[in-house]
């Protein structure tokens, strides 16, 4: 069976002229208003018990083109702006098939400044990149290689918080193979103490990214707080100064993961974690710092698409399977266990256990036992609703 063709995103830095920031500082400012006039527009009408799909919202971007009050988004490219109204058509789908919250207005502020340009709106030529309004091709630093013959279908411009630019290049990557089936399977137990553990017994240190940069990040922070608040030079500064630190913690985490789930998955054919809640454990506010650095969720995102590419199976087990408190010798459940009981031993056959690789050997089984006989399986975590918590789900592959 011939292996679909994977689209992957490369993502490069480059550095813009003062012309090209300029004309995609306003393009972002075009992207962010259409997508809020649309909104509008289909809020209102939503009122009214009216449907507005996306081809009604491009006939108004038409309209608004024309009036004196919105002329100005003739001056940018257009592709941007009927990709803004696609996204907005997408996260309406999100929200109607409840996989997602009702559709957000913009922040000029805090939202996310990004651009996104299909093959009309851009040349790739020689390996460079020319963008649509634009004389000069982008400063891209190369950092990687784009696959061999690689033709993007998409490129997606963006700035962060900490002032960097980013170029996206969605194309098709003919590397990415399904690897040679084997028949290795480890269980994962997440924690604080070790970021991970595996059935194994190999525990993965926890590298405590934001405690590392806590005392530079607080001293940025207090800094900022200093400078009047608006929008003067040295609050700007100020503000630039802790996101880049920021930055900097995100781009370790990240790095630090990407290397992890990558190694597991070459090395396994099954993975079995536990399905987590994450967005309720951060409830917690003596952990909730700490949680958010392991980044949990990101791991398990990263793990469940690069399990796609490569043919692995990932299988989630249920958050209320008592993992840490069952023997996994003899099948024994001891009752309560406070988090400071890091050793045990089983009152039924005497094995004394690591508490988390012993999870980490029960989440293990119980994984292979319910992709084997099938046992009850629970919906995608993306679906609402759900049945009996003490289920156990194998997570699907996509053809």
């Amino acid at each position: 069976m011939k292996a679909t063709p994977v689209k992957r995103a490369f993502k490069y830095r480059f550095c813009p002229t003062d012309a090209q920031a300029a004309e995609l500082s306003r393009t972002f400012g075009c992207v962010r208003k259409v997508y809020n006039l649309a909104l509008a527009a289909r809020t209102e009408a939503w009122a009214r018990q009216e449907r507005v799909n996306y081809n009604r919202t491009s006939a108004m971007l038409t309209a608004w083109k024309k009036t004196e009050e919105l002329a100005y988004l003739n001056e940018v490219s257009s592709v941007p702006l009927q990709q803004a109204l696609r996204h907005l058509q997408a996260a309406f789908a999100n929200f109607f098939g409840k996989r997602a919250k009702y559709p957000r207005f913009k922040s000029r502020k805090k939202s996310r400044r990004s651009a996104e340009y299909t093959t009309s709106a851009f040349r790739f030529r020689d390996g460079t990149l020319t963008l649509a309004k634009m004389a000069e091709p982008l400063d891209i630093v190369w950092s990687r290689p784009l696959p061999e013959g690689a033709s993007p279908s998409t490129v997606t411009v963006s700035q962060d918080a900490a002032g960097r630019w980013f170029v996206s290049l969605l194309c098709e990557d003919p590397s990415v193979q399904p690897l040679p089936a084997t028949d290795a399977a480890v269980g994962i137990d997440v924690g604080l103490e070790h970021l991970l553990t595996l059935s194994t017994g190999e525990k993965v240190a926890n590298p405590r990214h934001e405690r590392r940069d806590r005392t530079r990040l607080a001293r940025a922070q207090r800094q900022l707080a200093r400078k009047a608040k608006g929008e003067g030079a040295n609050r700007v500064k100020a503000r630039r100064k802790v996101a880049r630190i920021y930055a900097r913690i995100a781009d370790r985490r990240r790095d630090h993961l990407h290397k992890l789930t990558t190694r597991l998955v070459r090395e396994n054919q099954t993975i079995v974690i536990e399905d987590l809640t994450v967005r309720n454990m951060l409830k917690n506010k003596r952990l909730a710092r700490a949680i958010s650095d392991a980044a949990w969720s990101d791991f398990r995102s990263l793990l469940e698409y690069k399990a796609r590419w490569y043919g692995r199976d990932v299988i989630a087990v249920d958050r209320w399977f008592p993992s840490s408190r069952l023997c996994s010798a003899c099948g024994a459940l001891r009752g309560r266990m406070p988090l400071n009981i890091r050793t045990w031993t089983c009152d039924s056959c005497g094995t004394t256990h690591d508490r988390d690789v012993n999870a980490a050997k029960n989440i293990l089984a119980v994984g292979l036992t319910a992709s084997v006989c099938g046992a009850g399986v629970r919906p995608q975590r993306s679906t609402p609703g759900g049945q009996s918590a003490t289920k156990q789900k194998p997570l699907q592959r996509e053809p």
